[in-house]
């Protein structure tokens, strides 16, 4: 019997409008867990190479987890994996919210949907009974409208839904999936694939209940000892007295705001965006499952139930397009939302276009410069829809450098062809091999942050054999180590579908209680060893897929921006030196045993368990 999980996985042919399911037994579930490590494995026996990932032989799938869904604060994530729009490569969004656990509660641990329905359809899975329905009347809504639609049409107030709004339809490559309106599959346009089969939402309706628990009753006690530590362990107090929108100031105080398309670190208006600002519009907070953390946020200027932005969505819209207007960004924000648009790729798309603008190469008549705070929100819903410049930005950055061409290529800040998140490895140098190695493109959750281990707090990463702090700027041998180790941490927490806010090496929840509340819920005797094994195998899943899809060491680079010294601020001066970042990333590829181009060696893929992909 397998406790935690179903032991079902739902396969949805659109093409045909039929599904079957499959079944695994423990050792399968072992060896994946869920999260990306599941989903990269449907994606390895389902798409052929060089599919298309607008086309219907890409696939997509929803992936929890064991541990998704159980009732501990911040066990609530899920993953949404498919061929990546933006970079041709492997793609995957996570979020948390109430989506992850009512899919596992409605009786399964995925779905994987294959082929292209021949007109609009969305997916109810109601308690184990599965429904392919008609979307034709749905089509075009926004997500706000069209979760009231379905909450009329099924009857059902309990139903949780993900979505895409007109952006995904329209097939804008960083559209995204947006799950009761405020948790979004953000990045890697895992919304434009959706869209791309006829796709318009998965609602599920489940059952707590019809999850069994190994040991019910140490579950409970390690819920409580949670909850306690949540609401002492500083950090995690913080993070649910500010939200993310504290790091705003953070990363102006320490040089590294990303600021008018990558060319500062620090922004004049910074204040006004930060926590300052943000306290004179904060409303309340909000969770996800069973989290008391909460450290979602709802503002007073826009549509409350889409929320308020979050720290990446602030410096986006905000300093990276050089606006000080906290409503226009929360405006931004609001519309995003509705529209289903990643907030990190749109503002970056739209920065990149006000410096074209400044330096002369596009015309201003739609975006004025730098500061355009009602250019910029226009932009958003011109993005959305495809309609002038807003077309060729729907594209990414990278494409619609290419496109406009004029020296536009020289302000791309992407990686793989995916915009960078706003954290500027010119302060925090392992933030750029993240940027560098992520197989989805430029990613700020690669590994934890440096900068948080620094002093007396070295002693949370000790566990993973860390016994210094690693330097923020340091490119080498120590500084390499702490991101093999930090990279496995956080990949973990991936497969598993807990939130990195809840759990070690930074907040509350300890590895070694960790390991024993998976052996709670699933039954299994396990270790940090063993938690740690499955996530190198979700690593190596998702670089083995870029490898057969033709990408490697020449993929692995930062943009140009990132090798230039930042003009003024607490970091001036700071930059990464070209010839160090490589010389780092030939050094991770020895300590992962892959080989000089990046590829995973026979013998390493067969030591984790991976001997198939050999």
């Amino acid at each position: 019997m397998a406790f935690g999980y179903n032991g079902k996985i739902l396969v949805v042919d659109l093409s045909s409008g039929t599904w079957s399911v499959d079944e695994h037994d423990d050792t399968w579930y072992r060896t994946y867990w869920g999260g990306g490590a599941l989903a990269s494995w449907y994606m390895h026996k389902f798409i052929p190479k060089k599919a298309d990932p607008l086309g219907k032989e890409n696939v997509l799938v929803f992936a929890t987890s064991v541990l998704c869904g159980a009732p501990l604060a911040g066990f609530s994530r899920y993953t949404v994996a498919a061929l990546n729009p933006l970079t041709g490569g492997f793609g995957e969004a996570e979020a948390g919210g109430y989506l992850g656990p009512e899919l596992k509660h409605a009786g399964f641990d995925a779905v994987v949907f294959k082929g292209k329905s021949a007109k609009p359809v969305y997916l109810y899975i109601n308690k184990g009974e599965v429904a392919l329905r008609d979307a034709g009347h749905l089509w075009g809504m926004e997500n706000g409208p069209l979760h009231d639609a379905l909450k009329q049409e099924l009857d059902e107030k309990g139903i949780r839904v993900a979505s895409i709004g007109p952006a995904g339809e329209r097939l804008v490559r960083y559209a995204c999936i947006m799950n009761e309106l405020v948790h979004a599959n953000g990045r890697c346009g895992m919304g434009a694939v959706m869209g791309s089969k006829n796709l318009k939402a998965l609602v599920c309706r489940g059952d707590e209940k019809s999850i069994t628990y190994a040991d019910p009753e140490a579950l409970k006690e390690i819920g409580t000892w949670h909850r306690k530590e949540l609401s002492t362990h500083m950090p995690n107090v913080n993070l649910g007295k500010n939200g993310t929108p504290m790091h705003v100031m953070a990363q102006q105080n320490s040089g590294i705001l990303p600021t008018r398309n990558w060319q500062e670190g620090v922004f004049e208006g910074a204040e006004a965006l930060g926590l300052p600002g943000y306290e004179k519009i904060l409303e309340g907070r909000h969770t996800c499952y069973k989290c008391t953390v909460a450290c979602k946020r709802v503002v007073k200027n826009t549509e409350k139930r889409y929320g308020g932005p979050e720290y990446e969505t602030i410096a986006a819209f905000g300093s990276l397009c050089g606006v000080a207007d906290l409503d226009a960004v929360c405006k931004a924000h609001e519309r995003s939302n509705a529209l289903g648009l990643d907030t990190i790729s749109a503002g970056a798309a739209i920065a990149f276009a006000m410096e074209l603008a400044e330096k002369g190469i596009i015309d201003k008549k739609e975006l004025a410069g730098f500061g355009d705070a009602a250019g910029m929100v226009a932009m958003v819903e011109k993005i959305a829809k495809r309609e002038g410049l807003g077309a060729i930005l729907a594209e990414g950055v990278h494409r619609a450098a290419k496109t406009i061409g004029k020296g536009a290529e020289e302000f791309d800040s992407t990686v793989k062809g995916q915009e960078a998140a706003f954290h500027d490895p010119r302060g925090k140098s392992g933030v750029g091999m993240g940027f560098a190695l992520s197989p989805t493109g430029a990613d700020h959750i690669e590994a934890p942050h440096e900068v948080a281990f620094q002093g007396a707090a070295v002693n949370l990463i000790k566990p993973l054999g860390i016994l210094e702090s690693p330097k923020p700027l340091d490119c080498g041998d120590e500084k390499v180590r702490y991101f093999v180790e930090g990279e496995k941490t956080w990949a973990m927490n991936n497969t598993l579908g807990i939130c990195n806010f809840v759990v070690r090496p930074i907040f509350a929840m300890t590895y070694e209680k960790l390991c024993q509340t998976v052996q709670a819920i699933t039954g299994w005797e396990t270790s940090l060893y063993e938690l740690l094994l499955g996530a190198e195998r979700s690593i190596v899943l998702a670089r083995m897929f870029n490898v057969r899809e033709g990408m490697g060491r020449k993929d692995d680079r930062l943009f140009k921006r990132l090798h230039q010294a930042l003009p003024e601020g607490p970091a001036k001066g700071n930059f990464i030196d070209e010839i160090a970042f490589r010389e780092s990333l030939d050094l991770y590829y020895e300590m992962m045993g892959w080989d000089e181009e990046g590829v995973p060696r026979k013998g390493k893929l067969k030591a984790i368990g991976l001997g198939w992909l050999a």
